[in-house]
């Protein structure tokens, strides 16, 4: 089906204007200000009073397919990210098995292929002995290399110091790295237990932030810039937490140039270590979310260049493994991607950020430091990858209106501007004032000049 979507509010190359675009054929063929233009038989949009954006590309996700579908999967989680006006997806490698070698990884494509409403593709993940797997990557349908440098499930710490440089010198595309440093963390761990032990302490969610500290942060992330400045690796350090890390990037050059980038998420921008008192164990997540001086940090940042992507490290956990009453056993990370948009939105409300360095940030420098092919942007000729959004349309998000698996969301009781009223992904309507449509699957993200 065709659509001609007319009076809509553009944001898009840093601007914003009235503008019609014309979707023939999952692209789009047209953008004009044509009153007169003749759509034919295309389904007519009116977008009056409506803000149209390009499809979200969110580069950091973890949908649990395969092994771990009693928390979430790709079927229900695509369906919160179109809610949220995220049409691509890049989903991580900590699954059941792990996905760590290009047989496993062809399986998720397999799954993705029947069962995601938004476009897709997944990490490697990186250990101490599948090098030989990791040359193998076809760089034109695999996103990038996950590689953890400090805690995680399994074998996926990779700590050899020879795998390391090895890795850093011959991955054949961008290595996105969780950065915390095992050793301090352990450490950390260690003491809490001991003061808790003597009823020095209660484990609440409070002493997070002093476990997974910025020391943590900052030390691992920056032994990964030195490699991959000794390397000339292509390195993404995702979900930073800290002001500390932010000196280990440059904002002097244009992105399309950096071969060292830095992400961020949602809720380091919207919480701060003193709401763990209010929402406990609801944000708690891996790294921490650090100190007021790291969160106005982290939003100066994001207009400075510091910062390149925002990433939702969508996350989803059952209640009975979130809500325990002991830290240790309270795992970390939450959903997010349903909500990412309007949390932003939300923040841009205080000045921190405008609506077009939102889109820029969520939208844009995803694709370009992907390098994915004719998409995140709203261009003739491109994928039409589009999020249609009520800036007037507030609500208050809550469990109950949450499409993730899980069933609820750390943002519970939280007023936000904006609603996304509609998604289309591939020039196909997959969501639409809380329906979704979905006789039509997303497709496998491609990728150019990966060199």
């Amino acid at each position: 089906m065709n659509y001609y979507i007319k009076n809509a509010t553009v944001v898009n190359d840093g601007e914003i204007r009235k503008a019609n675009v014309f979707v023939v054929d999952g692209y789009i063929q047209q953008i004009s200000l044509d009153e007169n233009f003749d759509p034919g038989s295309a389904t007519v949009i009116d977008a009056t009073g409506k803000y149209l954006i390009p499809g979200i590309i969110d580069e950091h996700v973890h949908f649990r397919e395969p092994g771990l579908t009693q928390k979430a999967d790709i079927y229900t989680e695509s369906r919160a990210a179109v809610a949220g006006g995220v049409t691509s997806f890049m989903d991580m490698p900590n699954t059941v098995p792990q996905t760590t070698t290009q047989a496993l990884l062809q399986e998720k494509f397999d799954l993705a292929a029947e069962k995601s409403l938004a476009n897709y593709s997944f990490y490697l993940g990186a250990t101490n002995d599948n090098m030989a797997e990791v040359l193998k990557t076809d760089v034109r349908n695999v996103c990038g290399i996950k590689l953890f440098m400090g805690s995680s499930t399994g074998n996926m710490l990779v700590d050899n110091e020879g795998t390391l440089e090895t890795l850093f010198r011959e991955a054949p595309c961008l290595i996105a790295a969780h950065c915390e440093d095992e050793e301090i963390i352990k450490r950390n761990t260690l003491h809490y237990k001991e003061m808790v032990a003597r009823n020095e302490v209660i484990p609440n969610a409070t002493i997070h932030p002093y476990i997974r500290t910025a020391e943590a942060c900052f030390k691992s992330s920056a032994k990964a810039v030195e490699l991959a400045e000794k390397t000339g690796a292509r390195l993404h350090v995702m979900h930073i937490s800290t002001a500390l890390e932010l000196d280990l990037f440059r904002n002097d050059i244009p992105l399309s140039e950096k071969k060292i980038t830095a992400e961020t998420c949602p809720h380091y921008l919207y919480f701060q270590d003193h709401h763990y008192e209010d929402f406990g164990f609801a944000i708690k997540c891996n790294p921490a979310i650090k100190s007021s001086c790291d969160n106005s940090a982290l939003l100066n940042a994001l207009s400075s260049g510091k910062i390149d992507t925002i990433g939702t490290d969508h996350a989803p956990h059952l209640k009975t493994d979130k809500f325990t009453d002991d830290y240790f056993t309270s795992k970390s990370g939450f959903p997010s991607i349903q909500h990412s948009l309007d949390i932003m939105v939300n923040i841009a409300e205080h000045g921190a950020i405008s609506l077009p360095q939102i889109v820029q940030l969520m939208c844009h420098n995803p694709a370009i430091l992907y390098q994915v092919d004719k998409r995140g942007f709203i261009r003739e000729g491109y994928h039409a990858d589009l999020a249609l959004v009520d800036l007037c349309g507030g609500k208050t998000i809550c469990n109950e209106g949450e499409f993730s698996k899980c069933g609820w969301t750390p943002y519970n009781g939280i007023d936000v501007k904006s609603r996304v009223t509609h998604t289309f992904v591939n020039g196909n309507l997959v969501f639409e004032n809380g329906v979704f449509h979905e006789e039509h699957k997303g497709k496998a993200l491609k990728f150019n000049n990966r060199q």
